[in-house]
């Protein structure tokens, strides 16, 4: 099996799995008691949060755990929604996370602006100027796009939000940028941040979002308190302590992985321009993640083409796997103004610390071929 779906989910890294076993099977305790067992979540719980905030430039008292990017990203947007009077400004490719929820605040009455996308895959910096004053709550840009794999000046945004709005909260969804890039430094002038587990080495089910201090933000889950009144409910010890040990043997190994990782990714997508020449690459290659190569064939729709490499062993996936099997083209390939026609013969090629050389000649096995067999038959067709 040859998995290029890591911009889904990433395999636990073994430390990770190591880290967590023993809050899963010897430690029981809920952090909010007070007794010895309770007690002793309760330290493994901070010393988690000490080691993440450590991890991201950030004060432990900045860290709440949630379920989730997903979750993290709702709870910046409705958060800062249902704290502060004001436009909602969001780029017109962040994660359903982030849209979905501004989209349906836009529906109960709220002024949302969506900032326009370049065809390059970069948000339109010109276009957020003209939409921020200083009535805008908050602005929301992902670090990197979940399914093109671009880098989005994020300390550039920040400035500028913070100059033209003042009042506002910036937010990063900050899910695909860890295993790539220097988080803590990119994110340290953002006021809210988004990471997730599963995306670096870690289990699903838990995440992080930042919060800076002084930030007025309203929780989305009440009930116990937990997390700084930010995040009801009995915290996922064994989440938190596999996360940051996920996150510490990223940080440690980032800059060897990026390196690796790029090889083999320049190796891809050089192996599928020489054997399938009218191929096209969406996003622009300078300017993304070392494990994204987005890549779309004339001809070929993608739903087919992916069925067909699964049965031959190779995982990919079209666009965000929130969004898998949908015949409607990605909402992302639309931002950047793909026909619809480019958008469904496109798919997502993501690989990650996991990857080897072994999975790039297996790919390059199968994709070209694949299409090919595609091609004839809509010939034939």
């Amino acid at each position: 099996m040859t998995y290029l779906d890591h911009a889904a989910s990433t395999p636990m890294r073994p430390e990770a799995v190591e880290a967590m076993l023993p809050f899963l099977v010897d430690h029981p305790g809920n952090p909010s008691g007070g007794h010895a067992v309770a007690r002793e979540a309760k330290t493994a719980l901070e010393e988690a949060r000490e080691r993440v905030a450590g991890l991201l430039g950030r004060a432990p008292s900045e860290i709440v755990f949630t379920g989730g990017g997903t979750e993290a990203d709702n709870l910046a947007v409705k958060g800062v929604a249902r704290s502060n009077a004001g436009a909602l400004v969001v780029s017109a490719f962040e994660h359903k996370g982030v849209l979905a929820p501004a989209r349906r605040l836009g529906q109960e009455g709220r002024s949302v602006h969506e900032i326009p996308v370049r065809p390059d895959g970069l948000v339109d910096l010109g276009a957020l100027e003209s939409l921020l004053d200083g009535s805008t709550a908050l602005v929301s840009v992902m670090a990197v796009n979940n399914e093109i794999g671009t880098v989005q000046p994020v300390t550039e945004i920040a400035a500028l939000v913070h100059e033209r709005a003042p009042r506002s909260v910036f937010h990063t969804d900050a899910v695909q940028a860890v295993p790539w890039l220097d988080v803590a430094s990119v994110t340290s002038p953002c006021d809210l941040v988004s990471i997730s587990a599963h995306k670096f080495g870690g289990p699903k089910g838990v995440g992080v979002l930042v919060v800076r201090e002084g930030v007025r933000i309203a929780a989305e889950i009440e009930g116990g308190g937990q997390e700084r009144g930010l995040r009801s409910g009995t915290v996922n010890v064994a989440g938190a302590v596999a996360l940051a040990e996920a996150l510490s043997v990223t940080v440690a190994r980032r800059q060897e992985d990026v390196a690796r990782v790029a090889v083999l990714r320049d190796r891809l997508a050089d192996g599928l321009a020489a054997a399938i020449p009218d191929a096209f690459v969406n996003g622009d290659p300078a300017h993304k993640v070392a494990g994204s190569l987005h890549v779309g064939f004339p001809g070929v729709e993608s739903e087919a083409l992916l069925l067909m490499l699964d049965q031959r062993g190779v995982c990919a996936a079209a666009g965000s796997s929130c969004s898998s099997g949908a015949t409607e083209p990605s909402h992302v390939l639309e931002a950047i103004g793909l026909s619809r026609t480019d958008a469904l013969a496109s798919i997502r090629l993501s690989l990650g610390y996991s990857s080897t050389d072994a999975d790039v000649d297996h790919a390059l096995e199968v994709i070209p071929d694949a299409v090919a067999r595609l091609r004839r038959a809509q010939a034939v067709a």
